[in-house]
């Protein structure tokens, strides 16, 4: 019997912001610490799967649960 063997997906974060000094957008994923940009959202999301593919194929992840994602509010220092 011949048996296609199925890569197992997972299911990994991107966190997309501005760059504080350019009109780029940078893309992290927490997961494996892979992180790059793009002009648009589309364009940095796509560049980031691509970096964290080559991430996994060198490093495979073995998973120890999902990162939790949450905001907080600072009030800046001025001094």
């Amino acid at each position: 019997m011949n048996r296609t063997m199925r890569k197992k997906s997972l299911n990994l974060t991107a966190v997309i912001y501005p760059d504080a000094h350019s009109d780029w957008l940078v893309a992290h994923n927490p997961e494996t610490g892979t992180t790059t940009q793009g002009k648009t959202f589309e364009k940095a999301l796509a560049n980031l799967k691509e970096a964290t593919e080559l991430y996994l194929s060198e490093f495979p992840l073995r998973p120890k649960g999902r990162p939790i994602m949450t905001t907080s509010e600072e009030t800046p220092f001025h001094g």
